[in-house]
């Protein structure tokens, strides 16, 4: 069994292109349907202690797959198998960035890949601002639909931010205290 929890995050970590979340779907059809090694009362239940958990969710349901299936060697196990490709991937980018980073093609192509990178993660941003402001991340929203406590706690914590220099975990920090106290209240 240890051996094939391996295997199959490896196969996560490979092909799980686009980040943590990305990788859900491809763990349950490995652990869940391929494997049958868990229900999916037990999958689901993993997911979301999986995203309470801080850390990467990919590597935290790797963790908890593990635990829930092998104990702590089955944890380090899949941990290493749902890691070892992006590390083989990074290693081999940095040699290859390190070798040839003084041609002048490489920099054109990191240039170019730059205002891309500052998109997507515009992008992401905008698509939590909008769950976290309307209750969707896709463009059927009306400004009717606004949570006015998440808009306040964005705006004030923005103030802050922005004029006062507040330390960013402070302001999260806060923004949760505050918030939970108001809905508590209303």
């Amino acid at each position: 069994m240890i051996f094939k929890l391996f295997l199959s995050f490896i196969q996560v970590g490979l092909f799980s292109v686009g980040g943590g979340y990305a990788a859900i779907p491809l763990i349950q059809q490995q652990i869940v349907e391929v494997h049958k090694l868990m229900t999916m009362a037990e999958f689901t239940d993993l997911i979301t202690i999986a995203e309470m958990t801080p850390g990467p969710i990919s590597i935290n349901s790797a963790t908890f797959v593990g635990t829930r299936l092998a104990g702590a060697f089955g944890a380090v196990i899949c941990t290493l198998g749902v890691i070892l490709p992006s590390f083989c991937i990074c290693l081999a980018l940095a040699y290859f960035y390190y070798k040839y980073r003084n041609f002048s093609g490489v920099q054109t192509i990191l240039s170019a890949l730059r205002p891309a990178v500052v998109a997507l993660i515009a992008s992401a941003g905008i698509s939590i601002l909008m769950l976290g402001l309307f209750g969707t991340d896709n463009s059927n929203f009306a400004f009717s639909d606004i949570r006015v406590i998440e808009a306040l706690l964005f705006v004030g914590g923005l103030f802050l931010l922005r004029k006062y220099k507040v330390n960013a975990i402070a302001i999260i920090f806060g923004s949760g205290v505050i918030g939970t106290i108001l809905y508590a209240i209303f």
